[in-house]
């Protein structure tokens, strides 16, 4: 074996997707028990290894040297062998540095809150040092040691100027959650989370409702893995190439989803950009008939219009926000509710499909739409709607394939 990652489960790796679009060698997964690392690390049998999650401290005494950043971390996440001796090193530290810098350029003068006091955290607060950080302050649940609560933060750290999330916080599954609210903090200028699954966290959600420039933890881990082969080679990887990368997987990664009012099209174009896109198709009204074993009018006439936006809120939250590199249609009215945009947002971005009212086609198993007045009650009272959760309009007026070839087109730029 020549490369590889090296940890214990490794299924929902990204590593072998990001080190295959680098270049053309072969990259193993290597899962190993504890038992099993000790022969493996002396048998010294490969020319280069990612390390993760465990055994980022196990590897450090079968090293012969260790980069300075890597000692500052207390973590090796990357193994290089070179005339017999193995060397260490700690790409995670490049890969926040490129994470915070895409954000903001320097640090310099800034006050940075890191939440969480594990060992990212230990990265982050090496990263923000280095990259001149006027003060640096570690939140955890507790005080302690170079530690404040995050009752402290609030009241003492209020004018903070960015921040860095090293917690779980807002990790599927449990992707409604936050290490802290924002609102206290009066002076943020950014929000970089090292969370990547969602690809946009709930912090980084609410960020960016502030206007607060933020990005998730996806961007990190790609330019460790660029990083980490860097040290494979010995050669530098140019940096449009390494954003190239970044953007085919986030774009490999995101949802396309589909908004517009009932009959704009939504469910005949997601077919066709699931055909020609190689990728599956969810539409939210069949799942919530799926679920309620009859009818979207006949749910109306039973239960009313609160209950069906209940379970419309739960599908989209429950299973379509969560998939990946799908296409999604929602139902006309599924934009009624903050609360499903976000979640939708989360990992995909969303394309409203324009179609003009006079093309729209009022249908008795549409209940909010079932004739030509009910139609144009909901567009009027939708369309602002619309076009304010929309990351990208379309032209819905044109034929189901040419709308489809724009919404393909808008996606990947």
């Amino acid at each position: 074996m020549e490369y590889g990652l090296l940890g214990k489960v490794l299924a929902h790796s990204f590593s072998p997707e990001i080190h295959a679009l680098i270049g053309d060698y072969e990259y193993k997964l290597i899962e190993l028990t504890e038992d099993k690392v000790e022969a493996f690390l002396s048998e010294r049998d490969f020319k280069a290894i990612n390390v993760t999650i465990p055994y980022k401290q196990t590897v450090i005494p079968y090293l012969d040297e260790i980069s300075e950043s890597a000692k500052a971390i207390g973590a090796v996440n990357t193994v290089v062998k070179c005339d017999g001796k193995l060397y260490g090193y700690n790409t995670d530290f490049d890969g926040l540095k490129a994470l915070i810098q895409s954000l903001s350029p320097t640090l310099e003068n800034l006050k940075v809150l890191i939440f969480g006091s594990g060992g990212t955290s230990r990265t982050a607060k090496a990263v923000a040092k280095a990259m001149g950080a006027k003060e640096v302050v570690v939140v955890g649940r507790t005080s302690g040691e170079d530690v404040v609560s995050y009752d402290d933060a609030k009241s003492l750290h209020s004018d903070a100027d960015f921040i860095i999330n090293t917690t779980p916080c807002g990790m599927y599954p449990n992707v409604h959650t936050i290490a802290m609210d924002l609102d206290v903090f009066t002076n943020l200028k950014a929000v970089a989370d090292v969370v990547y699954n969602p690809l946009r966290t709930e912090l980084v959600m609410r960020a960016k409702e502030k206007g607060i420039p933020a990005k998730g933890g996806l961007y990190m881990l790609t330019m460790q893995g660029i990083k980490a082969a860097e040290y494979f080679f010995g050669k530098e990887i140019e940096s449009e190439k390494a954003e190239d990368i970044f953007n085919t997987i986030i774009k490999r990664r995101e949802n396309i989803v589909l908004t517009g009012m009932p009959s704009s099209g939504k469910t005949t174009v997601g077919n066709i950009l699931s055909k020609e896109m190689n990728r599956p198709f969810y539409d939210v009204d069949e799942l919530i008939v799926n679920h309620a074993g009859c009818k979207i009018s006949e749910i109306f006439e039973r239960y009313g219009e609160e209950y069906f936006r209940d379970l419309e809120s739960a599908v989209i939250a429950e299973e379509v926000a969560p998939l990946t590199g799908a296409i999604i249609a929602t139902g006309g009215g599924a934009i009624l509710r903050k609360e499903n945009v976000k979640n939708l947002k989360k990992n995909g971005k969303v394309i409203f499909l324009d179609r003009d009212l006079s093309l729209l086609t009022p249908t008795a198993d549409r209940p909010t739409a079932s004739d030509l007045e009910a139609m144009k009650k909901r567009f009027e009272q939708r369309y602002e709607i619309y076009n304010k959760t929309a990351d990208i309009k379309v032209d819905g007026s044109l034929s189901a394939e040419e709308v489809a070839s724009i919404v393909k087109e808008e996606f990947l730029k």
